[in-house]
């Protein structure tokens, strides 16, 4: 074969063994996903808030962003349930470039996939310990998702991989939300056929293991926007998009119809200070129209210490060193704001 096997790694019951969930947290996780269920099913009447770094790239700005989210999750609680966005590893359109901590640890350095797992689990822990939070993360890789299986409250399937019969296969199993977004080409009926693998029942092969799942209920939609023939971005989340969403994604078919705006990627243009504009827009477009309002669960909003981005080596403390950023004092005004008005 053309690949060279460089070494074997800790599976990752090996890995949750070595670095476990402290044992007064596992029922807390539990309170806190019958929350997040509850969100998705209807039962709350308060949006979940997806939010964080584009990329989790340094444990100590991560966990003094975390711990300021925090803070302000206390005075929002009524209205908004906060999921903090620890993602630990990074789709790439070329293949090429920083791939998140899973790869490159030190982001400066090469690929050290032994020390990575143990690193995205060690961002992860540190964040719920020091917080109380439990964490989002993407499911770039199915297969590592197990590695993290008893720490998310929260899965995301990208645009990349929303297609792939593994993702949503695996996306069955998963016993927390699974937000599948829409193809970077923005065909709803892909996102809306993932949605529907994943709440079907599957069997299927998964780390050599013949494996049966039940399927997931809570697996959603999540509008990041697209990108047209012509190479430009487009929004998804005006109010004729989600109208004509409505429409299409309905009880009958679906179990628990529900739907994530990502305010950033192609629906902010990557233009990062839109998207306290779109979380205002949708919010008017649920003010207008019950079967929006009903299939609206929640926000996706990529912010970090400081806005903007930076190259990999760039040194600037809180600075995204990935997609482009809405900075702290932005993040907690649009934060308030959203509370306000849900």
């Amino acid at each position: 074969m053309s690949m060279h096997f460089k070494r074997l790694l800790p599976i990752p019951k090996d890995i949750r063994e070595e670095m476990p969930l402290r044992a007064d947290l596992v029922e807390a996780k539990r309170e806190f996903d019958a929350q997040v269920a509850a969100i998705f099913r209807g039962e709350d009447s308060r949006r979940a808030l997806i939010i964080g770094p584009c990329s989790a790239d340094r444990e100590d700005s991560v966990l003094e962003y975390m711990d300021r989210l925090a803070k302000l999750q206390e005075q929002v609680r009524d209205r908004l349930l906060i999921i903090p966005r620890v993602y630990t590893n990074k789709p790439r359109t070329k293949g090429t470039g920083y791939k998140g901590l899973l790869h490159n640890p030190d982001p400066e350095a090469g690929d050290d996939l032994l020390e990575g797992v143990k690193a995205i689990r060690r961002m992860h822990l540190r964040v719920i310990e020091e917080t109380g939070f439990f964490t989002a993360d993407e499911m770039l890789y199915p297969t590592n998702y197990q590695y993290l299986v008893d720490l998310l409250s929260y899965v995301a399937v990208g645009a990349r991989s929303v297609e792939n019969q593994e993702h949503r296969l695996v996306a069955s199993g998963v016993p927390v939300p699974v937000g599948m977004k829409n193809p970077t080409a923005g065909s709803t009926s892909v996102m809306l056929n993932s949605i529907y693998a994943a709440q079907a029942k599957q069997g299927f092969i998964y780390r050599n293991w013949e494996v049966e799942t039940e399927g997931n209920p809570l697996a959603h939609a999540v509008l990041r926007g697209y990108i047209g023939l012509d190479g430009r971005t487009y929004p998804n989340y005006h109010y004729e998009h989600l109208e004509r969403l409505a429409e299409r994604y309905t009880p009958d078919t679906y179990a628990n119809p529900a739907v994530v705006v990502d305010c950033n990627h192609d629906n902010s243009g990557k233009r990062p200070l839109e998207q306290l504009r779109i979380c205002k827009e949708v919010l008017d477009s649920c003010r207008r129209n019950e079967s929006i309002d009903r299939l609206v669960r929640g926000f996706m909003v990529e912010s970090y210490l400081e806005d903007g981005n930076q190259p990999v080596d760039g040194g600037v403390y809180g600075k995204s060193i990935t997609d482009a950023c809405l900075g702290w004092e932005k993040t907690e005004r649009l934060i308030l704001d959203l509370a306000k008005r849900s």
